[in-house]
């Protein structure tokens, strides 16, 4: 009987799924909303209503699913299966392995939406040829995973690779989310990168996103890049200041894990090369001079189907060892 995989990726806005066969060739994938109740129960029943019209819209037999990965955004005990908290999402100690498990009756397996993006990349797109590696994600923050040895890091209590809580300027004004001042998240995310340039455009300094600015109240990342590439000195000093933060972020990297490869995914990397080479300038800049670097800088290649491939390979791992067990 051909065996399949389900992965998912669970965010607040937006619950995506993938099937997956055995060899993880994607079979089908979907996007439902979330929905307005995320309660545990609620998402619990979107999930394994999903699941069951994906496969019936297939004719996949039910019993031919062995197991199911879910990638989902918060801080977790992996051992247990218990979501800690989670960012837009009312969790608070949910046993979501146990409840997510028993309302299926599969064997699913959970974790950090981050991570299971990374290992996606690693199992099938721009990481699969090597076995270190960090991944990191650029959107509204900076999220992320290592992977040493062909492992997901998870650190004692299952809360390693915070990597955009990484502090780059300890004296630095701007205070993050997390309480922090100073972290990479706060110079270098997307939504950093929209604020520097809203808080000077706000103060007066001279830019062709004036304009915008008057117009609608605020700029966005894209935005600022756009203007950066057409040459405007302000827009060109704050997409600066993103790549060097991401910049020393990859040294920091480098010289804590050595990966062979550093991946940044997210929206920003739509700005492609522009992006890409700056990030690189400043690695070159500030690496130390001791010894030559091979390290790679390059962008992910699944885009937003990392996080459900990234699930469904974790599952699929799974099921093979407890099936050799």
């Amino acid at each position: 009987m051909k065996e399949f995989f389900i992965g998912v990726d669970f965010g607040g806005t937006n619950l995506k799924l993938g099937c997956f066969d055995g060899e993880l060739n994607l079979v089908t994938k979907t996007s439902v909303p979330s929905g307005e109740d995320l309660s545990p129960q609620a998402v619990i029943a979107n999930i394994s209503s999903t699941i069951h019209s994906v496969l019936s819209q297939h004719e996949i037999a039910y019993d031919q699913v062995k197991a199911v990965g879910l990638g989902i955004p918060g801080q977790m005990n992996l051992t247990d299966g218990i979501i800690l908290s989670a960012p837009n999402l009312p969790f608070e100690n949910v046993p979501m392995k146990r409840l997510l498990s028993e309302k299926l009756d599969k064997t699913v397996i959970m974790e950090n939406d981050a991570n299971a993006a990374a290992w996606g990349e690693f199992v099938a797109g721009a990481g699969s040829d090597v076995n270190h590696m960090v991944f990191f994600t650029l959107g509204t923050g900076i999220g992320g995973g290592i992977i040493c040895d062909g492992k997901l890091v998870h650190g004692y209590t299952d809360e390693a690779a915070e990597l955009g809580h990484i502090l780059i300027y300890v004296d630095g004004e701007r205070q993050c989310g997390c309480g922090q001042y100073g972290c990479a998240e706060a110079y270098g995310s997307a939504s950093a990168t929209a604020d520097r340039a809203n808080d000077a455009l706000k103060a007066g300094v001279d830019s062709s996103l004036n304009e915008l600015f008057k117009k609608d109240g605020s700029v966005t990342c894209e935005q600022v890049f756009d203007h950066a590439k057409n040459g405007d000195k302000f827009a060109n000093e704050i997409v600066d200041g993103t790549a060097k933060t991401l910049g020393i972020l990859c040294i920091d990297m480098l010289h804590v894990t050595q990966p062979q490869r550093i991946l940044f995914a997210g929206g920003m990397i739509g700005a492609g090369d522009f992006l890409l080479e700056k990030i690189q300038k400043y690695f070159d800049k500030y690496i130390w001079t001791m010894k030559p670097e091979s390290l790679e800088i390059c962008f992910a290649t699944l885009g937003e189907d990392a996080g459900i491939i990234g699930s469904a390979a974790l599952a699929k791992d799974h099921f093979k060892v407890s099936k050799q067990g």
